[in-house]
């Protein structure tokens, strides 16, 4: 498998978070040239707070892509003024939950979907996470908190209450730092 060269690109129009592109590439195989849409955007980044109790901090909030309310996890943009995505994180908790953590760590990243995007989305555990201030949300957002213990997002995700797939990404990380964190006895 041989990446497609790229014949030409050209922006088709500016949004506010994305900007939409269409590529020209040639097949390698067949030769053939192929236009592509893609959305280009800066990277994201996925919270995982998790309070000094061991619960999980949750969001809920309106989606319109699916016009309902989602269970989430904080996480958002990385800015321009932010110096990596690590900043990131600590802002978007504090600005969507209120919440501040002593310290957050890289659990992995995932391209959201390499077929038309071309960002990645950073997902970060905030270690001993607690209110701290108020949220400072943007005006398109309402956003409730909620903290639900680890088993209880476990059998969230199981139910399908939670269905982000972003957000089930983070989760997915951040049990595998759990199983790190606290392997499994060995057997006799």
């Amino acid at each position: 498998m041989r990446p497609w060269p790229l014949i030409v690109s050209r922006t088709l129009h500016e949004f506010p978070i994305f900007r939409l592109r269409q590529d020209v590439r040639r097949s390698p195989r067949t030769g053939r040239e192929h236009p592509f849409l893609v959305l280009d955007s800066t990277d994201w980044v996925n919270i995982v707070p998790v309070t000094p109790q061991g619960n999980i901090v949750l969001i809920r909030q309106f989606r319109h892509g699916t016009a309902s309310v989602v269970w989430e996890i904080p996480g958002g943009m990385v800015d321009a003024e932010d110096e990596t995505p690590a900043h990131a994180a600590h802002r978007e908790l504090l600005e969507e939950t209120g919440y501040s953590a002593e310290q957050v760590d890289f659990l992995g990243a995932v391209h959201p979907n390499p077929a038309i995007q071309n960002n990645r989305c950073h997902s970060f555990v905030a270690h001993h996470a607690r209110p701290t201030g108020t949220q400072h949300l943007d005006g398109s957002e309402d956003i409730a908190v909620q903290e639900v213990p680890w088993p209880g997002v476990q059998e969230m995700i199981r139910s399908g209450e939670i269905t982000h797939a972003l957000v089930i990404s983070a989760l997915f990380w951040y049990a595998r730092h759990l199983a790190r964190l606290f392997p499994p006895p060995l057997s006799p």
